[in-house]
Formats: structure tokens, C-alpha cells, sequence
């Protein structure tokens, strides 16, 4: 039980830097306008 409570704060902190990680290079702007990207495409609109 304390493995498993262990593993779910580390899997939690490594996505938090992760995410800290890619605003830092300036990904933010890539992923919104793929995001943007998409949705227009499922809408059919794009």
C-alpha cells in the first residue's frame, strides 16, 4: 500500500515537471495551435 502511494506522488511530480519543462522551451504555442488546429478540423471547418 505505501508502494503504490509512492508511486502515484512520483508518476504526479514527473508530469508536473514535465509540463514546467515544456513551458519553459515555449511548447505552450505549438500545443494550443495543434489543439486549435484539430478542433477546427473535427468541426469541419478547417
Amino acid at each position: 500500500m505505501k508502494n503504490k502511494k509512492i508511486i502515484t506522488y512520483a508518476t504526479l511530480l514527473l508530469g508536473i515537471l514535465f509540463i514546467l519543462y515544456g513551458s519553459y522551451r515555449g511548447e505552450i504555442n505549438t500545443v494550443f495551435t495543434k489543439a486549435i488546429r484539430l478542433c477546427l478540423e473535427c468541426v469541419g471547418i478547417g
